[in-house]
């Protein structure tokens, strides 16, 4: 989308010019939000650390607040803010984590509460295309001309419960993030020469070292923290760990029919146990 079309689709978007305050503006993801409702014409403010002096500024006259720190200070952050809150001020959060922030928000704030999480990085340049996922927490009808913002820029909002979110993301995010996190620390441990694997690599290794490389050119606090977010989280990484440890054990006795059972036991959970035959011959050709 270039800033023509992102300045039409806003232009016709702009109904009311709202004041926003994003708390943690000058993070990448809060400087996205800052960039995207600063240019559908609403007046977008931003407080830091250092801000707290101008809090009852910023925030008393705000129509949106919008949280955006690190996970571990996004409680104490919200219980903070909330002290400065009119009762009629939408919070929200994007946090990863999304059950402990919503509930700090029911609790603190009278007013109208929603969690959210942007599934995407902040590289990218609009809501095109990108997935949010939407935790409703209370009068949620003060949040629908955001939510508008989000889609008509071709955003997909997903709607779910705190906790159903927050189950999703052990999965979806802290274990993908460990076991990329452990591979990039492998191939440095190795001192694999990535420019020479590249010149001779399969389309999934290429694109895996893509996926390493976005990974580690983010700040290494914002990974640590969404692996280490939840009890939960490092359950399953130490699960997952415990795994690959059996799973080596297995290569190291060179257990074939071992390995091939785990292969199928999974094959089978993903449905694709009837295939396997067809993509031995496709594969080996004999």
């Amino acid at each position: 989308m270039n800033p023509e079309q992102l300045k039409q689709i806003n232009q016709r978007l702009v109904t009311i010019n709202r004041k926003i305050t994003i708390i943690g503006g000058m993070g990448r993801m809060g400087n996205l939000f800052r960039q995207q409702l600063s240019a559908a014409g609403h007046y977008v403010s931003v407080l830091e650390q250092k801000d707290w002096v101008y809090a009852d500024h910023l925030l008393n006259q705000a129509d949106l607040v919008l949280v955006s720190v690190p996970i571990e200070k996004t409680v104490a952050v919200i219980k903070r803010a909330a002290e400065y809150l009119s009762p009629n001020t939408a919070l929200c959060d994007v946090t990863s984590v999304k059950t402990q922030a919503t509930q700090a928000m029911l609790t603190y704030h009278c007013g109208p509460v929603m969690g959210l999480h942007p599934m995407f990085g902040p590289n990218v340049n609009s809501f095109r295309g990108q997935k949010v996922v939407v935790c409703p927490g209370r009068n949620d009808d003060a949040f629908q001309w955001l939510l508008d913002l989000i889609t008509k820029q071709g955003g997909e909002l997903i709607t779910s419960t705190p906790e159903e979110h927050d189950k999703m993301m052990v999965i979806v995010q802290a274990t993908q993030h460990f076991s990329r996190f452990s591979l990039g620390v492998f191939l440095s441990a190795v001192q694999v020469d990535i420019e020479s694997s590249l010149s001779m690599s399969t389309p999934s290794y290429r694109q895996e070292i893509e996926i390493l490389k976005r990974l580690f050119a983010q700040n290494p606090n914002l990974c640590i923290d969404i692996i280490l977010a939840t009890e939960e989280r490092c359950q399953a990484i130490n699960y997952l760990a415990d795994t690959y440890s059996r799973l080596a054990r297995l290569v190291r006795k060179k257990d074939r029919a071992a390995l091939l059972q785990e292969f199928e036991t999974a094959q089978e959970f993903m449905g694709l146990q009837n295939n396997s035959s067809l993509v031995c011959l496709s594969e080996t050709g004999y």
